[in-house]
């Protein structure tokens, strides 16, 4: 081993200094072990933060999902009537592409639901319950009622549990629906109304949508919104994050004036949030390895200015200014690489497995941190990215190298002779 690569290791503490060590070699590794320790916890804790909002993302994304389908293909300003008519020739057209899973016909438009003095504005979603659990998890969430129960003709509706909080609604209670349209007279506008009973209530543990959304039977919806909204079909693919291409590939084999809404566009704004929080949540974190690196630039100052002896003599000896300025860089380098890995394993361990080590902290102090009354999740999720673990360890990596620099370079512009005049 080359005498730089020795000397750096035992100043950061990682080869042994033998019998003859002196106080001052020991003073040194302590002050590289704060800095490895430092640089460890901060790369641990921008691992484990992040893991967990992207657990909190896919969480939410998946329940949001559970409800959407992946991709919409809609006719906008067509009868609803002659889309439902044909909407089978959109599914055989998507069918072909070998991503498409599922896919069934649809009608979203807005309205109002009244009952008495209570008024809550929804989206509704006219789905055929027969063919619908191609395209969403919805039969599974019903908290009440059955899904099957919108048949054509019925006149039932299965809404949101918030929805069915806020009015009051239980399974066979009427609640009048109001549909933007309606008809002018010599006594004014009327809306367009139309009386439903309320077959199901669902839970998706969305707030979101189980606050705004009703669904309905597919043929009703067409009677009812028959001048507005958009129709079409759902579809479910067999890989979510593809979607976007998937849309775009669609339009190629579909009818003029067809067009397609993935999911990533529905809740653009809800995603552009999270990635700007998450970006965020970055930078502040970042501030932790950032100070541990000023810990590093400040730790080996210090060994500098203990070490100039050892530098005079190994000067006179005849080592080169870029030889010892390799000593320290070696020595930082040491400590950054060594507190980085140890906190790239500290984090990966704790985020891969937080579902077991938070119970335990949970039941061992008494507290819950998230209690199920206020969050619509009990558990707190994780889901470590190989990809947010290689970026965090590198910019460790760089903050740590480059807080070498400047020490490295004052101690290759030492003057032997008079450093040793002064000793």
């Amino acid at each position: 081993m080359a005498y730089e690569w020795w000397i750096g290791a035992r100043y950061a503490g990682l080869a042994r200094a033998g019998r003859g060590g002196r106080r001052g070699d020991r003073f040194v590794s302590f002050v590289a072990a704060s800095s490895m320790a430092g640089i460890g916890l901060g790369v641990a804790a921008l691992i484990i933060v992040l893991s967990v909002m992207n657990g909190f993302q896919t969480q939410v994304r998946d329940r949001m999902l559970s409800v959407l389908p992946h991709i919409e293909l809609y006719v906008p300003g067509s009868d609803h009537g002659q889309v439902l008519e044909h909407w089978r020739d959109l599914a055989d057209a998507a069918r072909r592409d070998p991503a498409v899973r599922g896919a069934a016909p649809f009608v979203a438009a807005q309205g109002m639901l009244a009952r008495g003095e209570g008024l809550s504005g929804v989206q509704v979603r006219g789905i055929d319950p027969a063919i619908e659990p191609e395209v969403s998890d919805l039969a599974g969430q019903m908290a009440s009622g059955k899904l099957d129960s919108l048949a054509p003709g019925s006149f039932n509706m299965v809404v949101g549990s918030q929805i069915a909080q806020s009015l009051g609604l239980m399974v066979g209670d009427t609640v009048l629906l109001l549909a933007p349209q309606g008809s002018i007279s010599p006594a004014g506008f009327t809306p367009r109304m139309r009386q439903f009973t309320v077959s199901g209530i669902f839970s998706s543990g969305y707030y979101e949508y189980d606050a705004s959304l009703v669904f309905i039977d597919v043929r009703d919806a067409a009677r009812v919104f028959r001048d507005s909204g958009v129709s079409g079909v759902r579809l479910r693919i067999a890989d979510m994050q593809r979607a976007p291409q998937v849309a775009h590939s669609l339009l190629e084999r579909m009818p003029a004036g067809v067009r397609a809404m993935d999911w990533t566009q529905n809740n653009r704004t809800w995603f552009a949030a999270v990635q700007t929080e998450k970006r965020m949540m970055f930078l502040i974190l970042t501030l932790i390895v950032a100070v541990a690196a000023f810990n590093l630039l400040s730790s080996l100052v210090m060994a500098v200015k203990d070490k100039r002896s050892d530098i005079a003599i190994l000067r006179t000896l005849g080592a080169t200014p870029a030889e010892i300025a390799r000593i320290f860089l070696i020595q930082g380098a040491l400590i950054g690489v060594v507190g980085t890995l140890g906190g790239v394993a500290l984090g990966t361990l704790v985020a891969y497995n937080i579902d077991v080590i938070v119970p335990w902290i949970e039941h061992a102090l008494g507290i819950q941190f998230l209690p199920q009354q206020i969050y619509f999740i009990s558990e707190l999720p994780s889901n470590p990215q190989v990809g947010d673990i290689a970026v965090i360890g590198g910019t460790s990596l760089a903050l740590s190298l480059l807080a070498t620099l400047y020490p490295s370079w004052r101690a290759s512009r030492l003057q032997p002779a008079r450093v040793l005049r002064h000793d």
